[in-house]
């Protein structure tokens, strides 16, 4: 049959499942939005208040279920919009297709009206890029587009289409079922033996003292019973990072917390004081390692990942297995029988009882909403997060106990982030409730989304931390900078309730915890967009810190910082 290249696209976004995109429309992608116009109810189109706003709600939407996220935007500026959040996608391995149109073929390379690069800016921060000058290769280009970004290690591409491609006509061929198949079921390459597998497990059986680091590939490849297997099968303490919340559940007897920076004790002394750790589709990054030449001192390192550009990068290997996590692991527990470690067990359980997380429970702090709201929600709750202190609290104080549970920007962290991942993980996910937890600093980065939530109806709860500070740089500042608070302090004449309701949503203030459980329920229960402003103390900091350069083992609290007089 011939179609439009407009047309061509939009058959190629329905033979890959797409029935959702976030965009907003300019001159030359308007060719696109006429024909998506007459496909309205088969794809739903969610106009949202920025370009930014319509990445983050692609790539909330392809964390929430595992599909591929995609965004549309216009050339110039509305493609530079984009380029935040495919970096955000990009740093935390999230599949999203952004599809932009460019200038006519005539007219590229001439400072054309609104012409950019977007193909050459976005190289650094995509899987692929692809500029399409001609209707020919359309098909082809976004089927491997989609094919790209959802194998192997996940990620964004970006597909930069002229304008003269989406009027041009060309004849199409639909793939049939078996090419469909195909494409979804691309084989992945796997860098290990049948003997490596047999080391590995022969690691395992040695190690007295076994901890299992679980970072967001467990959640990317659906390992999270593989692992959680893993965990029983030895009887190991398990740790997770920011990513990887929810593989574990976080009631588990065998669970330590989060690792890292703002890690528990128990996480990060059970890291450096085991003999193995094994690093479950986990990067090392610099906020879970501390001083890396330092991190887990006395381990074996058994590294299993996909992507073989992570071995040794960060952390030296003793064994790696390079490939998808869930079959890793279904091979080695297949080759594990049931162990037990009481001793190291019983040790690691002691750290947890004497250094657990701990808030005043006197006047109203983020760790208290938190809990509060960990308490009034179930299993089927999806939580979000902008980046920063409320950022850490939700990852510490809120119990996870499914993946595709929590939401954030880990590698970019990227403010602003989370409203837009809210409203697309809702629209994901429309059974379950979504909260996107905010502070003051990163609600004003993007609260212009909030109009996208009211104009659609869609039932997000923003809880917004008003601390009145840019609290994670201000913490720093109070600890390293002898309290130099330079442009960190939020204080003015902004009403965030009265913003919320110009923007066509519900609001509330917090100032008392008694307040806090009746205001929670009613928003939690409006059926509205609805902002939440919970209003704490500036200076409240999160804690366990790791300072910079040190190790993970030198984590330090509010107790310690007492103990030496610094507070």
């Amino acid at each position: 049959m011939t179609l439009t290249g407009a047309q061509i696209l939009i058959e190629c976004l329905k033979e890959q499942d797409v029935d959702t995109i976030f965009g907003y429309p300019g001159g030359t992608i308007m060719v696109v939005y006429d024909e998506l116009y007459r496909h309205q109810d088969e794809i739903h189109h969610y106009l949202t208040s920025h370009e930014q706003g319509a990445a983050h709600a692609a790539d909330g939407y392809a964390r929430a279920t595992g599909k591929v996220g995609v965004c549309f935007a216009t050339s110039g500026p509305g493609a530079t919009n984009l380029v935040t959040g495919i970096a955000t996608a990009y740093m935390d391995s999230i599949p999203m297709v952004a599809i932009t149109c460019n200038v006519t073929l005539p007219l590229l390379g001439k400072d054309t009206f609104q012409e950019v690069d977007i193909a050459g800016i976005t190289m650094p921060i995509t899987k692929h890029g692809y500029i399409v000058k001609d209707i020919s290769i359309l098909a082809d280009t976004l089927r491997k587009a989609f094919r790209i970004a959802r194998s192997g290690r996940p990620g964004p591409v970006i597909v930069d289409i002229t304008k003269n491609v989406t009027s041009a006509k060309a004849s199409f061929t639909p793939m049939t079922p078996e090419e469909k198949k195909r494409l979804y079921k691309l084989p992945e390459r796997h860098l290990y033996t049948e003997k490596d597998l047999d080391e590995a497990a022969e690691m395992i059986r040695s190690a007295k003292r076994p901890f299992i680091y679980v970072g967001g590939g467990a959640i990317s490849s659906g390992a999270s019973e593989q692992v959680r297997t893993l965990v029983e099968k030895i009887d190991a303490p398990v740790c997770d990072t920011l990513m990887g919340k929810g593989v574990i559940n976080g009631y588990d007897s065998h669970y330590t917390g989060m690792i890292g920076m703002h890690g528990t004790k128990a996480s990060n002394f059970g890291a450096s004081q085991c003999d193995l750790l094994v690093a479950l589709g986990a990067r090392f990054s610099d906020r879970v390692t501390g001083n890396a030449r330092k991190f887990a001192p006395h381990a074996k390192i058994l590294h299993i990942d996909i992507d073989a550009a992570e071995i040794n990068k960060n952390v030296k290997a003793n064994l790696a297995l390079v490939g998808d996590l869930g079959e890793i692991l279904s091979e080695l527990n297949s080759r594990l029988d049931a162990a037990e470690h009481p001793e190291w067990m019983a040790h690691i359980h002691e750290l947890k009882e004497k250094f657990p997380l701990l808030y005043d429970e006197k006047v109203l702090t983020c760790p208290m909403v938190i809990r509060k709201l960990c308490e009034l929600t179930g299993e089927d709750t999806i939580i979000t997060t902008d980046v920063g202190q409320h950022q850490m609290w939700a990852a510490q104080f809120y119990t996870y106990t499914q993946p595709r549970s929590f939401l954030s920007s880990g590698g970019l962290g990227t403010m602003g982030y989370g409203l837009g991942a809210a409203i697309g993980a809702k629209v994901a996910c429309p059974e379950k409730t979504v909260i996107n937890i905010a502070g003051d600093g990163c609600f004003r980065m993007n609260m212009n989304e909030l109009a996208t939530a009211s104009r659609y109806g869609i039932p997000v709860i923003e809880v917004v931390i008003n601390n009145e500070v840019l609290g994670m740089v201000r913490q720093w500042q109070t600890l390293f900078y002898d309290k130099r608070y330079s442009q960190t302090i939020l204080t003015d004449r902004v009403d965030y309730c009265k913003v919320a309701e110009g923007l066509g949503c519900r609001a509330f203030r917090i100032t008392r915890p008694e307040e806090l459980e009746s205001v929670l329920r009613e928003a939690l229960t409006c059926g509205e967009p609805a902002l939440v402003e919970c209003v704490i103390d500036p200076d409240d900091k999160v804690f366990p810190m790791v300072a910079p350069g040190t190790s993970i083992e030198e984590a330090f609290d509010a107790r310690d910082l007492e103990e030496q007089n610094q507070v």
